[in-house]
């Protein structure tokens, strides 16, 4: 029961960390690209077992900046239709060395959307989105200072 619990502690830090549970995100990715686990852990430059820690919930956090700009840059590239040719794209991504974007760091999509919006407002706007557009979500949640 304990692991349970643990499990369901994880998923939810995940949601406020990166604007829902990993496991979600990285389904997507392996759906859309049609790729292993393994290929996908090789190119976010994290191991298979902690890749699957992490969609499982048993782990809560991305350790390295890299690997979760790797993820970020490679959800962008998926959501714009480039992943038509998979192994370059996933070539290009495990060469990378980006660093997510976080609002500490005064990303501007964030300044922009707080110009708009209080974090209160965001929050709200995030969890009406949540459902259908998680992604959108998490950027709005991020924005509101809850990532």
């Amino acid at each position: 029961m304990r692991d349970a619990e643990a499990v369901r502690r994880n998923r939810e830090l995940q949601r406020r960390l990166y604007g829902e549970p990993l496991g979600d995100r990285l389904r997507r990715l392996l759906a859309a690209l049609d790729v292993s686990q393994a290929v996908l852990a090789e190119t976010l430059g994290v191991s298979s077992p902690m890749l699957s820690q992490l969609m499982s919930g048993r782990r809560a956090k991305i350790g390295s900046p890299a690997v979760l700009g790797r993820l970020e840059m490679l959800e962008a590239r998926v959501v714009a239709g480039s992943a038509q040719h998979v192994a370059p794209l996933l070539a290009e991504v495990r060469a990378a060395q980006p660093r997510s974007e976080r609002p500490d760091r005064g990303s501007e999509s964030y300044d922009v959307l707080r110009t708009v919006a209080g974090p209160e407002e965001l929050a709200r706007a995030a969890d009406t989105l949540d459902r259908g557009f998680p992604s959108l979500a998490g950027l709005l949640r991020r924005a509101a200072g809850q990532a």
